[in-house]
């Protein structure tokens, strides 16, 4: 599977012919500045939840690919009344077979509010069912038991988790996420972007490689095969 990362916690993934695109901000993310917006496609942009530093550029990559916006009920409907129409709800624990595969919407811990004080209903995590391979997007969240749930009907060949911190868990809560999933393949996101959420890229990955799993951080613009 082809995956870039974009920043924070900006990525895409090529499955079944389809390239999906998850919490894209580029335009505000100075680490993000070689990063050109016009240049992305994407058949899907999926949203964790509502804050500007996930779904800021997601209007603009939505209009000039005429791509279908997936999240919950209350941001899709806020993207529809600023003309995107193309927009698929959903809300936790419901899936949906789409044409690259299933999506099933799951529980994530933190808070969700739209550009404009808007309310962005709760934040979630999408577990993604390819042909080939499952993944898993924590977005943004705090370790919580939920995450017991996923192996019960996902056996995932990676997962996306937040490593920051202060916003959302960091390193030691992230190696017990990957626990808790039965996953030892995990991508770092939201980390470095700010000043809050700056990280020790070798600690963390001796911290995960002491607990048997692989900790991969990308360079911004990298793809690699997963």
């Amino acid at each position: 599977m082809k995956f870039t990362f974009y920043g924070h916690a900006c990525f895409s993934v090529e499955m079944n012919g389809k390239t999906i695109l998850f919490d894209p901000f580029i335009t505000d993310n100075e680490l993000a500045k070689d990063i050109k917006v016009a240049d992305i496609k994407a058949d899907y942009i999926l949203l964790t939840h509502g804050h500007g530093d996930h779904v800021a550029d997601a209007a603009q990559i939505a209009k000039q690919s005429d791509a279908t916006i997936v999240s919950n009920y209350e941001i899709v409907t806020w993207f529809q009344n600023q003309g995107i129409e193309k927009g698929h709800p959903m809300n936790h624990g419901g899936s949906w077979q789409f044409d690259f595969g299933k999506v099933k919407y799951v529980n994530a811990v933190h808070s969700s509010m739209l550009p404009d004080g808007s309310y962005g209903g709760n934040a979630g995590g999408f577990v993604v069912y390819g042909n080939e391979q499952t993944f898993y997007n924590a977005g943004d969240t705090a370790l919580t038991l939920d995450m017991q749930l996923i192996p019960k009907f996902a056996k995932l060949d990676f997962a996306i988790l937040p490593i920051g911190d202060n916003f959302t868990m960091g390193i030691d809560d992230a190696v017990i996420a990957a626990d808790f999933i039965e996953c030892n393949k995990i991508v770092g996101i939201h980390y470095d972007t700010f000043g809050y959420i700056k990280i020790d890229h070798k600690a963390a990955k001796e911290t995960f490689k002491k607990a048997g799993k692989d900790l991969i951080l990308l360079d911004i613009g990298e793809t690699i095969d997963l």
